[in-house]
């Protein structure tokens, strides 16, 4: 090919890519040009709506009626204390939020009341409690005892016990709540054993009546004390059930706690914590590994497990200063758990549906076929299939001894510890923290209150009356006996001769 034929023909070759460019140029500026005419046209209709309705708005506005906020008239002494008592009980805040509330709505506008005095509050609340408390009888529908002793606060604990009635979830169709318990029993001790636990027991079920069955966990103070009640020949056809919460809880612990691969798993957890707590890894944080009650939360304990060995990924080296090699170096050792932890997970999720299944609906015929279907899940050498088998075996009879039919059985304790986190939330901001007269709020933890029947117990109650009742059934408390040897201690310093007026006051 000449020099002048190449020349030809990159020039045609050069015209038409040129004539295709310019075709596609043209065709993307029409495009263009009709978008932005449609786009135009929409901002000119949606700019019309706008004023339509501005004009529409500013009508409404001349015409409509401006109501003030209504205002809580505080001016009756009974609407005041009934107002605060359900403040407590409802809201579930302290005694001495209560007052700030009430300023907070006066300066707002929405109230008109003379705030009272948080000692005040807490002395309306007794009484209410004390009234509901007192009132306690017996009644026709068969029902269930729960009975639990509370944690040590101070040097002293309290046994409680609720009456549930055995329709309760079948109505509800599903778990029970505090609204569907009543407190029949409240003990204050310092020290619980089997034949405290006893007396208690037949001091409360002679004024509120025998329950068809006890429910308690695995307590030794409270088996003692219930074993021994039930040889009382009148109690002796009482069931117990022991709570399903415990009993799964206790077997996790029997399958895994003495496994060396767990004792190593609880170590890297804890040295991997405290190492990525103060740095930017802080939200991968574990949960609280508890030392008390460790294997009632551990579920959660292994889901994070899980998940943070899918983070952390499989082989292969991390980038240098990375956060995933950070996190690697915090946990050191968790990736050769891995067969471990996924037999410890799926374990704790068997655990976690059964535990689910029988506290939403109870136990009866058809819920322990589903629970049994659960557990064939887990390895017939598994204690925890061993143990939860044998529990759904036992309280299957107990359920069919009752003579309720399908009535679902009631398996769990999980309200009387809801009870107590409440109360603790109310009272937690008590100084020198020990169980004293505040206890008598716990009957109205229970159950639904409404405003009139809160009232008519405050009637039904005086207040010389609840400190009466306060004197004959609480001991003196820790502050009183310190107050009472202090100033005595104080008293037998001042000399016989001198100005004792001028020697206390140095």
């Amino acid at each position: 090919m000449t020099k002048t034929a190449r020349i030809q023909k990159s020039r045609n070759t050069w015209k038409a890519k040129a004539v295709l460019r310019a075709t596609k140029l043209r065709y993307q500026r029409k495009k263009s040009a009709r978008l932005q005419e449609r786009q135009d046209a929409r901002h000119r209709e949606l700019e019309e709506r706008v004023g339509f309705l501005e004009c529409e708005n500013a009508c409404l506005r001349s015409t409509a009626v401006v109501h003030p906020p209504a205002v809580i008239d505080g001016g009756s002494l009974d609407l005041r204390r009934t107002s605060c008592v359900m403040m407590v009980i409802e809201g579930i805040v302290s005694f001495r939020a209560v007052p700030r509330i009430w300023g907070v709505l006066q300066r707002l506008g929405w109230a008109q009341i003379q705030i009272p005095h948080f000692t005040s509050v807490i002395h309306w609340t007794l009484r209410a409690g004390m009234a509901v408390f007192n009132a306690v009888g017996r009644t026709d529908e068969p029902w269930l005892a729960i009975i639990d002793c509370s944690i040590d606060i101070g040097t002293r604990k309290a046994l409680v016990v609720l009456r549930v009635p055995l329709s309760a979830i079948h109505q509800k169709q599903g778990a029970i709540g505090l609204q569907d318990c009543e407190c029949i029993g409240l003990k204050i001790s310092t020290r619980w054993n089997g034949p405290l636990v006893k007396d208690a027991l037949v001091e409360i079920f002679g004024k509120a009546g025998m329950p068809q069955a006890i429910i308690k966990d695995g307590g030794t103070d409270l088996k003692k004390g219930v074993e021994l009640y039930r040889e009382v020949e009148y109690a002796k056809q009482v069931w117990v059930i022991e709570d399903l919460g415990h009993v799964a809880a206790n077997a996790l612990k029997a399958e895994f706690a003495e496994r060396t691969a767990f004792s190593v798993f609880l170590e890297i957890i804890r040295k991997g914590a405290a190492r990525i707590r103060q740095t930017d890894l802080a939200s991968l944080l574990p949960p609280k590994i508890r030392t008390k009650g460790r294997f009632q939360g551990i579920t959660e304990l292994a889901q994070w497990a899980e998940k943070l060995l899918n983070l952390m990924g499989g082989q292969g080296r991390s980038k240098q200063d990375s956060e995933l090699g950070m996190l690697r170096k915090a946990f050191r050792g968790l990736s050769q758990l891995r067969l471990f932890l996924e037999q410890f997970g799926a374990t704790c999720r068997v655990t976690e549906q059964f535990l689910k299944l029988l506290k939403l609906k109870g136990l009866n015929q058809a819920t322990y076929s589903e629970a049994k279907t659960l557990l064939k899940q887990l390895p017939d050498r598994s204690q925890v299939h061993a143990r939860l088998s044998s529990w759904l075996d036992r309280h299957l009879h107990i359920q069919r001894r009752l003579a309720i039919g399908q009535l679902p059985l009631l398996v769990s304790s999980d309200a009387i510890e809801s009870l107590f986190g409440k109360f603790k939330t109310i009272v937690q901001r008590n100084p020198q923290a020990e169980l004293n007269r505040l206890v008598y709020i716990i009957p109205l933890l229970c159950g639904t209150h409404t405003s009139a029947q809160i009232d008519l117990a405050l009637r039904g109650c005086s207040h010389g009356r609840m400190l009466d009742q306060i004197e004959q059934t609480i001991p003196p408390t820790l502050r009183q006996q310190r107050h009472r040897i202090l100033d005595s201690a104080s008293s037998d310093q001042i000399p016989e001769t001198g100005n004792p007026a001028r020697l206390k006051a140095g």
